[in-house]
């Protein structure tokens, strides 16, 4: 149906709290920062607009990221991002939790990079290396409960 598209982003943006910037706020910031988190809230600051947006709840459940292969730790989710997108670089930061302790996330995690042939180390609580592309990653991960909770924090020169 070619009604639906329409329809769904009506609905979406009649949730949203968006403001239009204008060339004469002397802001000449060409950043893109886009954020999300537990419980569906999701903001935005592009170059022509800025907002939130509430998704549904469970919106970044099933979440995934993927750095020259590898994914998530099994039956981890991603709890929230924030990504900030710049002229020179960018970065990348998720949060997420796992079900399993922080030695055997990490553990994971290196011996994944690993087998995808991409150098990474452990080191305290986290895992650090240098994606094929040349990005730097570290991957952070602490006890929480019966398992574990994280970050991934990707910088890009590029």
């Amino acid at each position: 149906m070619k009604i639906a598209p329409p329809l769904i982003l009506s609905i979406l943006l009649a949730g949203c709290n968006v403001q239009a910037k204008h060339d004469n706020d002397n802001d000449s910031d060409e950043n893109v920062t886009i954020s999300g988190g537990e419980g569906g809230n999701l903001s935005f600051d592009l170059p022509f607009a800025k907002g939130q947006i509430k998704l549904p709840d469970g919106a970044f459940k099933g979440g995934d990221f993927d750095i020259d292969g590898v994914k998530m730790y099994p039956g981890g989710t991603v709890t929230g991002f924030n990504v900030v997108a710049a002229d020179r670089g960018s970065t990348v930061n998720i949060a997420f939790k796992a079900p399993a302790p922080p030695e055997k996330v990490r553990a994971y995690f290196v011996e994944e990079f690993k087998k995808k042939g991409v150098t990474a180390s452990a080191a305290g609580d986290a895992v650090s290396g240098k994606s094929k592309d040349g990005d730097t990653f570290k991957i952070r991960v602490q006890p929480v409960g019966g398992g574990s909770q994280g970050t991934v924090d990707i910088q890009s020169d590029d």
